[in-house]
């Protein structure tokens, strides 16, 4: 069902109604503590309680994990729900009215809330029935299928609720209507019926089929894969798509592996549904399909909600349909993983087999070491470019380079760029060593970005002599680059967030400096902030703006992939108390400190071009990169006269 957007005076109401410990009481023991409540933390393994609960403030946090939010957010990110999703929920058990934006929605709403809680009645009959079904002299075919081909256990039949449709035509139909009463539309919608051309009436979607519930994360049935047991076609049928069931939007498995994910923290997805059960009856609990069709770009977003190191594993089959289901996969994610949002691994097994067919001459144990093992996507890709091609070759060359540089080019982290030049140029130097410089310098001509212009240097041959030899880094005083720059401007958003009257000044100073904040998650926080000072159009004070703690956090309930690297910038300990009561002083720290390490980050990124460049060869980009490090060398060089404090004492 397609939300629409709640009303913010129902957000409110439910914010007011829903008690925070009483939620919270339901998933967590608590225990008073002076004004608040605290009890062992439900988002990652303690044996202290630092998970605390304030009644007053109607907020949690954990002062381990630094999980932190209202309600709303504990029990999104408890449930991995929606926001919309959560606040229906909360709304209906502390009777709150539910309106929407637009007041026409607000008895459509109503009626498919109601719909929806009937396709789930019918559909969970339906999987009832089938279960039944299988256990009577017409469903003998199909449960020695499961315990003979499939080799299944009792066990694992009952748990995924395996079950078979009987091959009359209305079998289903007359069960559902005629003694349980069901009204006709509902089958109908939940695509277990159809209407037939002619005649009247209708027929059974399913019949003399093997029946697999698809669950959604909560467990409950939303629709029904069928395998054929004789030669008819096709050999795998799917629910139609309705008001529950979206097959770009659902993974097979995804309730039963959810907890395994998060355990293992990675994710194994397969094609077919008994490639998935074979795995959770080996006790590979953390496997999912992608119901026979490629992996969207939603599935994967709902699997790495599970997943906090974000590690996916595709295991296709490996003959040319699996291959090219795997490429379509890695397309639609490809995106993702260039940038590092997902850590994506494919394992093909061997000999062709799928995951089912490996498990029945293997044990579990050699499966977990081919996933230990499995490749990341950038170097699979690459055997998959250079596979039966001839690369003594010229056409065969040529090609393989052309697809090589097209894949390099989108890789965005530079270290891991370079990394994977370094390893194709070794591949197309055919073991000749002295051709890998080359090939590495052909490939980055190829892959590098054009460079932006500067005014014309001094020449670099006069102001070095020449040569290189007497150039020298400048020594920095400061911590790891990362870790320092992390640092800095947590420090200085934690001071926008607790000091309202330190803001203005905040931002003067990196529009003066011309600063942006570096890191993803800081820069994420940044933009909300300026988004909610913009107001309805009409900028807002900095220092004025109200409630900024509490508005940023409802607006991140509805982010919450983002929230975890920032909720802990909301709350203040001792230590935060102690840094922020300088505020002035450490705001220029913070300042400079972000100032100096971009800079140097600069220097360095020119000063290793240009000490690649040949002068000879390519006088005007080695003339080039000379007067852009030498520029950013002045300034460090300004800075550090200019320094009146030690920034790293202060940070």
């Amino acid at each position: 069902m397609q939300i629409p957007r709640l009303h913010p005076d129902t957000i409110e109401e439910v914010k007011l109604r829903a008690d925070i410990v009483d939620v919270v009481s339901e998933y967590v023991v608590l225990r008073k503590r002076g004004k608040d409540f605290v009890g062992l933390c439900p988002f990652h393994d303690e044996k202290s309680p630092s998970f605390t609960v304030s009644q007053t403030k109607q907020m949690y946090y954990c002062f381990g994990c630094q999980a932190g939010g209202n309600a709303i957010k504990f029990v999104m990110e408890l449930g991995k729900r929606s926001f919309a999703d959560v606040v229906l929920d909360l709304a209906r058990r502390y009777q709150v009215p539910i309106q929407t934006l637009e007041p026409e929605q607000r008895q459509e709403l109503q009626r498919q809330l109601s719909l929806r809680e009937q396709l789930y009645e019918v559909l969970a009959s339906s999987a009832q029935f089938y279960q039944h079904a299988l256990r009577q002299s017409q469903g003998q075919k199909a449960l020695e299928y499961l315990q003979s081909n499939r080799q299944l256990k009792e066990e694992t039949i009952q748990q995924f609720g395996l079950g078979y449709a009987p091959a009359g035509w209305e079998t289903l139909y007359r069960y559902l209507v005629d003694d349980k009463h069901y009204p006709v539309q509902i089958l109908e919608k939940a695509g277990l019926i159809k209407p037939r051309r002619e005649g009247g009436g209708y027929y059974d979607v399913f019949r003399d089929r093997l029946m697999i519930p698809i669950r959604d994360v909560q467990g409950r049935v939303i629709a029904f894969g069928g395998r054929t047991l004789t030669d008819e076609q096709p050999k795998y049928l799917n629910s139609p798509e309705s008001e529950l069931f979206s097959k770009g939007k659902t993974l097979f498995a995804l309730d039963r592996a959810k907890d395994g994910i998060s355990k293992l923290d990675r994710a194994v997805v397969v094609e077919g549904y008994f490639d998935a059960i074979a795995l959770h009856a080996a006790g590979i609990n953390n496997a999912v399909a992608s119901l026979g069709t490629a992996l969207s770009l939603e599935q994967v977003r709902l699997i790495l909600r599970y997943t906090e190191s974000k590690q996916l594993i595709l295991n296709f089959d490996a003959d040319k349909a699996g291959i090219n289901a795997a490429e379509r996969a890695i397309g639609e994610i490809a995106e993702l993983a260039y940038k590092g949002e997902v850590q994506l691994k494919i394992l093909n097994l061997p000999d062709g087999k799928d995951a089912d067919e490996y498990l029945h001459s293997h044990t579990p144990e050699d499966y977990g070491e081919l996933l230990k093992n499995a490749p990341l996507w950038l170097d699979w890709q690459i055997q998959q470019i250079i596979q039966d091609r001839d690369l003594k070759q010229a056409t065969d060359f040529q090609q393989v380079t052309q697809q090589i540089v097209k894949l390099l080019k989108n890789i965005a982290n530079s270290d891991t760029r370079n990394y994977y030049v370094s390893y194709c140029a070794e591949i197309l130097s055919l073991g000749d060593t002295r051709l890998i410089p080359l090939r590495v310098e052909n490939l980055l001509t190829q892959i590098a970005p054009a460079a932006a212009t500067y005014s014309r240097p001094v020449s670099a041959k006069k102001a070095w002599g020449g040569g290189k030899s007497s150039l020298s880094i400048p020594n920095s005083s400061l911590p790891t680059e990362r870790s320092l720059l992390e640092h800095a401007e947590a420090l200085l958003l934690r001071i926008y967030l607790h000091c309202p009257e330190q803001r203005q000044m905040i931002v003067d100073e990196l529009e003066e400096r011309d600063l942006q904040f570096s890191l993803s998650h800081h820069r994420f926080l940044w933009q909300q902030i300026l988004e909610i000072s913009s107001g309805d159009g009409e900028t807002q004070s900095f220092s004025s703006l109200p409630n900024l703690i509490s508005r940023l956090q409802d607006r991140f309930l509805e982010f919450d992939s983002e929230i975890g690297l920032i909720s802990h910038l909301f709350h203040v300990d001792e230590k935060n108390q102690k840094e922020i009561l300088r505020t002035g002083q450490v705001v220029q720290a913070a300042i400079a400190c972000m100032d100096l390490v971009m800079l140097e980050k600069r220097y360095r990124h020119f000063l290793e071009l240009w000490q690649q460049t040949d002068p000879e060869a390519e006088p005007e980009r080695y003339e080039y990169y000379y007067q852009a490090f030498y520029t950013e060398k002045i300034k460090l060089q300004q800075i550090d006269r200019q320094r009146l404090f030690s920034i790293t004492e202060l940070l």
